[in-house]
């Protein structure tokens, strides 16, 4: 097999996990949200187990008009959803499920891309609130664009101090040096990532700029049907690419027990699809942070703690050294 081949093979199976992961991740909400707030329409949609309720979904997007309000960027109001949603498939590509090639394309400087093009995702956000041409959506946007310039900084600290263990920039290259004993040495590092990954996500407890409470629904006010979708589909590639990138930098990977190399994937995708439930367990418990106390947690405790950890790497390579 030419080396071409088995690059556009890499690349469509990405494809393929892109366009299936996130609606998976969205079915598996429903069921988990269901079983712990004792919703019932997700569980009984279609008969068996509620299985139908995803389609309704889709069917109900599909359905509805496709508005854009008379005052609004016509071109940017159109086109922020796409940048909202893209850069989750641009990350997935440099993302390894495995060891050798079962990567979309290995990049030396994996760690500042993947964290690079995250940050242009959340640029959908604010493009939807700046052409909606509506207060609530403007001020969402706003709220995005405070929340992004909090949270980038610890995540990319986080992720530096992984590089910094590791000695490498590539992804690949960071799982061929991991050890068992990383977990307990990078768990802080680990949780800041993850804690700012959820608020450039606007998850909640971080979801002060679609605090449907407050603003309506923030940036997405204005967008309906399919445009609509788009966002919340964004949102669970989203979530993704946050566990699969927490997965490969702090819980090892491809790397498993029992010595089974043949199962790289498998640990990879077991390791993800637990931290995705942890996501929507997030949501569930606990409740919305307001705006002062989501900046206080980003400026006053994973900033420090972040460069604690990067102290602490620090510190570990030099005695090992």
């Amino acid at each position: 097999m030419s080396d071409t081949l088995a690059l556009v093979l890499r690349l469509l199976a990405v494809f393929v996990v892109f366009l299936v992961f996130p609606l998976v991740i969205g079915q598996t909400e429903h069921k988990v949200m269901a079983h712990m707030q004792g919703r019932l329409g997700p569980m009984y949609a279609g008969g068996f187990h509620g299985w139908a309720q995803l389609v309704a979904d889709g069917v109900k997007f599909a359905q509805k008009e496709d508005v854009v309000p008379t005052g609004a960027d016509r071109r940017i109001f159109q086109l922020a959803p796409a940048v909202a949603l893209l850069p989750y498939l641009l990350v997935m590509i440099a993302i390894p499920i495995g060891p050798g090639n079962a990567v979309g394309q290995a990049l030396d400087a994996g760690v500042f891309y993947v964290l690079a093009v995250m940050g242009v995702g959340v640029l959908g956000s604010l493009m939807a609130g700046w052409a909606s041409a509506n207060k609530f959506s403007l001020l969402g946007g706003l709220r995005t664009a405070a929340q992004l310039l909090a949270y980038e900084l610890p995540m990319l600290l986080a992720a530096a101090s992984v590089a910094m263990a590791a000695g490498t920039l590539a992804l690949p290259g960071i799982l061929d040096a991991f050890h068992w004993w990383w977990v307990p040495w990078q768990i802080i590092g680990g949780v800041v990532f993850f804690t700012a990954g959820l608020a450039e996500l606007q998850r909640p407890p971080f979801d002060m700029p679609v605090a449907d409470s407050e603003i309506i629904f923030g940036a997405y006010t204005e967008y309906t049907g399919l445009r609509f979708a788009l966002f919340l589909l964004a949102e669970y590639a989203g979530i993704v690419v946050l566990s699969a990138l927490t997965a490969v930098l702090f819980l090892g990977g491809w790397h498993g027990p029992f010595g089974a190399a043949g199962l790289g994937w498998l640990w990879t995708l077991v390791k993800t699809v637990a931290l995705c439930f942890v996501v929507i367990w997030l949501r569930v418990t606990y409740p919305r942070l307001r705006e002062d106390q989501l900046q206080k947690l980003a400026w006053t405790v994973l900033i420090p703690l972040a460069l604690v950890q990067i102290a602490l790497t620090g510190i570990v390579k030099v005695v090992i050294s």
